[in-house]
């Protein structure tokens, strides 16, 4: 079957729907987040929890650093095969338990939401299909508000997801800048789509592995790009955090070994350009998002900033992808629902 043509793909399509979909997210969740916020308030959590897999828990990574710099409060990941498979129940009573999912339905994600809401915490879902299984089961559901969406490489719903949890950080700690920045996200977002990354596409094309490097709120997109490398275009990619990368992985990193890296605006800039520059010096073929090569959107807040990050390299990726010979839409062994147990 011949490959389609860059803007034929259904991932093309559908990742440039992401800033309308946020747009309208945003309206129509306002008094939904704004309530669950004030309740947050009221009686805050003594920590929270997030519960997913694939790209949504690379959305949880997001979570966690959102809310443990605005908040102050205590962010882990579950391993969802502790409730699922060891069956040992957790001590969550009075915690934020955050459960991300497209699909709604994967079987491990309801059983570990399932007795974290039998063990007392607030259980809150982050969800594209609304009447899932998942949604019904929760207290408060954040519909995605993504749509449809047909190719099996989650794109616009995972964006989708990122919105949700900075509207729900924002409001939850009711930061005027950062409330102000959700008004501007959408426009941001179509600047987003329109930068050009071409020279990432034209320097991986003849690629067999790269390290995605990000720290802090741009972990997350460096996760989520790693993931869509080997799901999309065949090439093995690993993330690291650019503080994480130095304790061993960077051994790798000679001569033309290919990094992409995401430097946040923020605190944690410096030290991700500092080891980019590191990589320069010992000859690596790196490319900084946000550093001139690979430009990145004006962000109306740091936090922000992954999202338009990562909305700027889904194009390439697309690109990417059939520039290597492979159909993004279809990634081989894969289905859009993985329902692990």
């Amino acid at each position: 079957m011949p490959l389609p043509r860059e803007t034929e793909t259904l991932m093309h399509a559908e990742a440039a729907q992401a800033a309308d979909v946020v747009a309208a997210q945003f309206v129509r969740n306002r008094a939904t987040v704004a309530a669950l916020a004030g309740t947050l308030r009221s009686a805050p959590p003594p920590f929270v929890v997030t519960c997913a897999r694939g790209s949504s828990d690379h959305a949880a990574t997001y979570a966690k650093y959102l809310f443990e710099t605005q908040l102050g409060i205590v962010t882990a990941s579950a391993s969802p095969s502790v409730g699922s498979v060891y069956e040992v129940p957790q001590k969550l009573r009075g915690a934020l338990y955050l459960a991300i999912s497209q699909s709604g339905a994967s079987p491990d994600l309801l059983r570990n939401a399932e007795a974290a809401r039998a063990a007392g915490a607030r259980v809150v879902a982050l969800v594209n299909v609304e009447d899932s299984p998942l949604a019904q089961l929760a207290e408060t559901v954040i519909p995605l508000g993504a749509g449809p969406e047909r190719s099996v490489a989650a794109t616009k719903s995972y964006i989708a997801s990122l919105a949700a949890i900075l509207q729900l950080g924002a409001h939850w700690a009711q930061a005027p800048s950062l409330l102000s920045a959700l008004e501007a996200t959408p426009d941001a977002l179509h600047a987003a789509w329109n930068c050009d990354w071409s020279p990432l596409v034209e320097g991986l094309v003849p690629a067999r592995n790269l390290f995605v490097l990000g720290r802090g709120t741009g972990l997350a997109a460096a996760q989520e790009a790693a993931l869509k490398f080997k799901e999309t275009c065949g090439l093995h990619a690993e993330a690291y955090s650019s503080a994480e990368v130095k304790h061993g992985p960077m051994a790798l990193v000679g001569a033309r070994f290919p990094v992409l890296a995401f430097a946040q605006p923020d605190e944690t800039g410096t030290g991700t350009r500092a080891v980019v520059e590191e990589f320069r010096r010992r000859g690596a073929q790196v490319w900084l998002a946000g550093g001139g090569e690979l430009p990145v959107a004006a962000s109306p807040h740091p936090l922000c900033t992954p999202l338009l990050a990562i909305q700027s390299f889904y194009r390439a990726a697309n690109a990417l992808a059939l520039r290597r010979s492979f159909n993004p839409d279809l990634p081989p062994h894969l289905n859009k629902v993985t329902e692990t147990v």
